[in-house]
Order: structure tokens, then C-alpha cells, then sequence
């Protein structure tokens, strides 16, 4: 069941569009990735989904609710950690938590959030003397602080060192578990590939591939390499005909294909049966990196 529907929202500043005939749906219980370059449009088409803008044209319904027209409604179930936020300097770390808990019947366990994200020694610190890090991880309590179904987070884990990246992370999945529905901007490549169930690239104001991970890194040109050192020469034509082999070149007594993951295990049979030893193989992947870069790659310059 789609939670979030989006359908041709668009929404242009000056006269630019900046979300162009954008449509996606997200599923309930699923972390939904919007990935694109700067300026690709992904937090105006975000911000829509909040209410915090007015699309031009287009639809777009969180659990049923309009967002503008029904705003006051959509606070009680929708959470949302901004990519850019500010509290009163003078606010501690535990009044802040203590006055959102209160804006909600059935609030989270402030105190177990808190935990969860390294912030109970900070409890009695003012906002004004976080660091970035804490200030972020605040941020994303105070999103959850509501239990809410769905929750925005943009910019998720910018700020934070590599543990309380992944300690985040570990959250979030378990948010997810929980049944929360999980829209996640990110510009951070490892963050999505490890979380995201489905992924929607944007470029120039519009959705250029909606995917998995593996199945945008299955679109990327990069395949899967084999290189290796065989111990004898091995017959040109018998590594042209590996199943999926896209391109074989010989440099130097080295060999390197380009395919897939069929290609690995024909190259591995096709080893044992020519009894050659394969010195210094090595066997890489495409990554969501490669992928990305090829679905937003400008080919008009």
C-alpha cells in the first residue's frame, strides 16, 4: 500500500521549473532514497511532500492527507529532520526534547531516544554550545519524538563521525522494522545503498531512474571486472564466448573482462577445466557510485 503518492508535481521559481513532472510512490514500512546533484530538485519536490511548499501542479497525498489543505493533521503522523534547522540558543538538550514529547498524545520515549542517539550527556547542554554532529542528532530525535508513520529525513547523517553514522543507521533500520515509512535525501552513496529499499535519481527537475540499489547498479555500464594473471595463455575466442562477457582485453599477460556475476563463475569453471592457475585475480563491482554518476552525467557538455 502506497503511504506517499506523488504525481505530477511541479513547481517552478521565476519561471524555472525546478520539479518537473515528478511522480513516485512510496510503500508503507519501506526507506524511500531520493538521490540527485545539487539543484536536481529533490528538497522542493521534499518540501511539497511536508506542506512546507505549494505545488504549481500535481498531487500529492501522505497517508491519504493533503499537505497543505490538511496540515494540521499531517503533524500527527509525519516527522521531519530539515537539512537546515535552528532551536533557541538558550534551549537545553532535555527542554527541547521535553517540549516536542509534549506536542504529541502518544509521544516516543524521549529518554530512550536520547540514549539511542548519544545525546544523555548532553541532556543538560544548551543548543548553542553543540557541536554540528550533536546538533544533527538532536534534530533526528525530535523528528521521531512523535512515533510518527512517516519520516522525512534530509541530510541524514551530514555532520557525524563515522560510529555515530553507522550507530544512525542502525536506528533508522530498526525505526523502519518498527513500521515506520522512511523518506530519506541523501547525497551520501553508502547511506543509501546500505538502507534504501527503493531509490528515485533526480536530475534537472525530474525522476531519472526509480529503482533498488542493485537494480540501478545492475543499470550501470561498470558491470562486475575480473582481472587476472593466468599461469598459460588462454584462447582469445573461449573468453569472448563467456556468458555476459561484455568486453575482454589482454595487456601485458594480464587479463580483464567486463561483465557479470555469470561471467565470474564461467571464468572460475573455465579455469579448472584448462587446469590454469589464475595469479593475483581480482573481482570488483559496479557501485551505486558508478550508477549514479552515469544516470545524472550532464552528456549535453
Amino acid at each position: 500500500m502506497s503511504i506517499v503518492e506523488v504525481r505530477g508535481l511541479r513547481k517552478a521559481y521565476g519561471g524555472r521549473p525546478v520539479v518537473d513532472d515528478v511522480s513516485f510512490e512510496v510503500e508503507e514500512g519501506e526507506i524511500f532514497g531520493i538521490l540527485g546533484p545539487n539543484g536536481a530538485g529533490k528538497t522542493t519536490a521534499v518540501e511539497c511532500v511536508e506542506g512546507l511548499r505549494v505545488p504549481d501542479a500535481g498531487v500529492v497525498r501522505v497517508a491519504g492527507l493533503e499537505p497543505r489543505r490538511e496540515r494540521e493533521r499531517l503533524t500527527g503522523i509525519l516527522g521531519v529532520q530539515l537539512q537546515e534547522s535552528e532551536l533557541q540558543e538558550k534551549l537545553s538538550v532535555r527542554e527541547a526534547l521535553e517540549l516536542y514529547s509534549a506536542f504529541y498524545p502518544e509521544p516516543a520515549d524521549w529518554r530512550g531516544l536520547a540514549e539511542r542517539l548519544g545525546l544523555v550527556e548532553k541532556l543538560g547542554t544548551r543548543f548553542g554550545r553543540l557541536s554540528g554532529g550533536q546538533k544533527q542528532r538532536l534534530f533526528i530525535a525530535l523528528a521521531l519524538i512523535g512515533n510518527p508513520r512517516v519520516v522525512v529525513l534530509d541530510e541524514l547523517t551530514t555532520g557525524l563521525d563515522p560510529r555515530a553514522r553507522r550507530d544512525t543507521w542502525t536506528l533508522i533500520e530498526e525505526v523502519r522494522d518498527a513500521g515506520v515509512t522512511v523518506l530519506l535525501v541523501t547525497h551520501f552513496m553508502e547511506e543509501a545503498q546500505r538502507l534504501c529499499d527503493r531509490i528515485a535519481v533526480f536530475k534537472r527537475g525530474r525522476v531519472a531512474a526509480l529503482d533498488t540499489p542493485a537494480g540501478l547498479i545492475r543499470r550501470s555500464a561498470g558491470g562486475t571486472v575480473i582481472s587476472f594473471d593466468p599461469s598459460r595463455p588462454l584462447d582469445d575466442g573461449d573468453l569472448d564466448a563467456l556468458p555476459d562477457a561484455q568486453s575482454v582485453e589482454s595487456r601485458n599477460g594480464r587479463v580483464t573482462l567486463h561483465g557479470t556475476d555469470a561471467t565470474v563463475n564461467a571464468v572460475i569453471s573455465l579455469l579448472a577445466r584448462r587446469q590454469i592457475t589464475a595469479h593475483q585475480l581480482r573481482v570488483s563491482d559496479a557501485t551505486l557510485d558508478d550508477a549514479f554518476l552515469e544516470l545524472t552525467e550532464d552528456r549535453e557538455n
